[in-house]
């Protein structure tokens, strides 16, 4: 006897099987990301028969591998702000060069508005000192060792802003000898010369 027609998705090679494979590099793509939530806000927005209330969250967005985003999110409920602003924050990656993975190459500062913060890259095993929106930034970035301090306001939109701005200011020694047309061993060993004279000074 005829075997009947196998309908959509029955056979060994259907479609609902390609569906599930795919739903199940969609489930891994967003598990590679780290998500942290700053903060939430009650937001008022005056029309004509009064005042509408909503929420505003920002959130932080990183693959703990040297990519990170921000984004803030407006929403009538708190878990939809939280959802858009997710999905403009993974819009918005930028690379940040890491050192050995786990620090910065260099110290450096960033300013934004009333913020100001410092950063100071670590020798391995001293951890994140940082608080409040520098340490999700740090821990969505894929940071292990940092000191970091807020100098300036703490409102967490400045204290985040400025803390981009003085992660677009770090370069590697390889940008840096592209840039001057030297070797990166050049850039490496005056670096290290440097910090030994610092030492033998202090000492």
């Amino acid at each position: 006897m005829a075997q009947p027609p196998q309908g959509r998705g029955q056979g060994p090679q259907g479609r609902g099987q390609g569906r599930g494979r795919g739903r199940g590099r969609d489930d891994r793509s967003e598990q590679e990301f780290i998500e942290k939530l700053v903060g939430i806000n009650r937001v008022a927005k005056v029309v004509k028969g009064g005042r509408r209330f909503g929420f505003s969250a920002i959130v932080v967005v990183g693959d703990g591998k040297g990519r990170v985003g921000f984004a803030l999110g407006k929403a009538r409920e708190v878990p939809e702000a939280i959802r858009k602003a997710t999905e403009k924050a993974r819009k918005t990656l930028v690379r940040v060069p890491l050192r050995e993975g786990r620090t910065l190459h260099h110290d450096v500062t960033g300013r934004f508005g009333a913020g100001r913060v410092v950063m100071r890259n670590a020798p391995a095993g001293t951890g994140i000192i940082a608080g409040g929106p520098m340490r999700a930034v740090f821990e969505a970035l894929g940071v292990q060792d940092i000191v970091a301090k807020s100098v300036g306001t703490s409102n967490s939109h400045n204290m985040i802003k400025a803390t981009f701005a003085a992660l677009m200011n770090c370069n590697s020694p390889r940008q840096v000898a592209n840039r001057r047309g030297k070797k990166v061993g050049e850039i490496v060993g005056r670096r290290d010369d440097t910090s030994g004279e610092r030492e033998q000074t202090n000492a």
